[in-house]
């Protein structure tokens, strides 16, 4: 259900400013909007001025006389702005068979028209700037200055990849790394399908380890790399729970429990949330004095403490200010942009697979529940890129999509006349069903890597 309901959200919110960027435009430009739909195919309600809300579909000769629709339809994969005298998702031509009215989109200049067109693209990508500025301005970034690995638990994934305790990274695949967001970054984003080049620095030597990319888990709850100078803290501790009936207090770090290291929260958490109602003993560091306690989870593998990182190593957060937040909100763009061609690249090549470089719902539904689950911030900045990835590819030349929509106009303006309704009709047809099965196959891989 979280999946469904965080899709539902996350699809929703896209497609709503997406819509509205064509809507806005036409409205703007003199233009009908007839419907504003969210989702395809059949309507099962919607509002107008004229019948007011209703449920299922309007009468067939229904007329609208300039008044939109504004409609929910059965299969929620989208959205679609019906604007009078267009040939879009709607596959509407009676149009055609009159003459053009002055508030169709067929009798406007191309400038006009390129302006309808391409405002669903701006509207994603001014969403996706306005969200990484409010990360910048109100958030900052936290950099833990430090790229040594603090913790490598035997028989771990880190330990096959032959890493030790104090191993000091200082490049990977060749680009330096200088704080501990540069190297997972460089690890996780910016190599992805590659395979791993370290420079590690260890006991005063310089030794080079090379790791395949099949050992970096696509997906891990916990971390791989653990920083040096990180222990697990207790923030706060909830009155009348396991935490408290074992003497837990706010300020403790947590060393082991079980007599299974915990060298940072997430490691603390899952290890706590994967016993429930089992008794176990836990060490924990109080001041300068070292105790034994005793605790048992919950049922629902809860101990009632809020579990947090102390850090022993230089640690910088920083802030920007409301117009160097715009600034590092257009790095942003430009970073993530050359991010997506860099991928595509990469799957044209073969190095990445298509299916683990992109995602159908599914996988959206997994990473918007997974991100919501980390707070509204990682929300927030997974619909950023969301929204971000859907301005890119709309605005990509493939028929049905916004940029196929900017060539026919940009062909038209040079030939100085509109392409014929039919031949519109069968490029829309002919991208509709490669979208489709697009969209089939993205589906496919989601299963199969479910």
């Amino acid at each position: 259900m979280d999946y469904i309901i965080y899709f539902i959200i996350t699809i929703g919110v896209l497609v709503f400013v997406h819509e509205f960027g064509h809507f806005a435009a036409a409205k703007l430009s003199g233009m009908r909007a007839d419907v504003f739909a969210i989702g395809f195919g059949k309507r099962l309600f919607g509002w107008n001025k004229l019948t007011r809300f209703t449920f299922g579909p309007l009468p067939k000769d229904f007329d609208g006389q300039g008044n939109t629709d504004y409609r929910v339809c059965l299969l929620p994969l989208g959205g679609y702005v019906k604007i009078a005298g267009m040939v879009d998702e709607s596959f509407d031509t009676k149009f055609a068979e009159k003459e053009p009215q002055p508030y169709e989109f067929r009798s406007k200049p191309a400038l006009k028209k390129l302006f309808v067109i391409s405002a669903g693209v701006l509207m994603n990508l001014l969403l996706a700037v306005l969200i990484f500025w409010g990360s910048h301005f109100f958030m900052g970034k936290l950099v833990t200055k430090t790229t040594t690995i603090g913790y490598v638990e035997t028989g771990s994934i880190t330990d096959e990849m032959g890493f030790m305790n104090n191993d000091k990274i200082l490049s990977v695949n060749g680009s330096p790394v200088s704080n501990w967001r540069e190297f997972e970054t460089q690890i996780f984003i910016n190599t992805l399908g590659e395979d791993l080049i370290f420079r590690v620095e260890r006991n005063g030597s310089i030794i080079t380890l090379d790791v395949p990319r099949s050992m970096i888990p696509e997906e891990s709850d916990l971390p791989i790399f653990i920083p040096a100078g990180i222990r697990p803290l207790i923030d706060s501790v909830l009155a009348g729970l396991p935490a408290d009936q074992a003497g837990l207090k706010k300020g403790d770090i947590l060393l082991k429990l079980n007599n299974k290291m915990l060298p940072e929260s997430r490691t603390a958490t899952q290890l706590i949330s994967s016993n429930p109602n089992v008794t176990m003993p836990l060490e924990i560091l109080r001041g300068t004095d070292t105790l034994i306690l005793s605790i048992t989870p919950s049922a629902d593998g809860k101990i009632g403490v809020y579990i947090t990182n102390e850090f022993t190593v230089p640690v910088e957060f920083i802030t920007y200010g409301f117009f160097e937040s715009f600034y590092m909100a257009g790095k942003d763009i430009v970073y993530f942009t050359n991010l997506t061609f860099s991928m595509l690249g990469k799957v044209f090549s073969g190095t990445v697979e298509f299916g683990k470089a992109f995602g159908g719902p599914i996988k959206i539904a997994q990473f918007a529940a997974k991100s919501a689950d980390t707070g509204v911030a990682n929300f927030l900045y997974f619909l950023a890129l969301l929204s971000l990835s859907l301005a890119i590819i709309n605005i990509m030349p493939f028929p049905v999509l916004d940029g196929g929509h900017l060539i026919i106009i940009i062909v038209e303006a040079i030939l100085r006349k509109e392409i014929p309704v039919k031949v519109k009709i069968a490029i829309q047809n002919a991208g509709f069903v490669l979208l489709l099965l697009l969209f089939v196959f993205l589906l496919y891989n989601d299963i199969l890597n479910w």
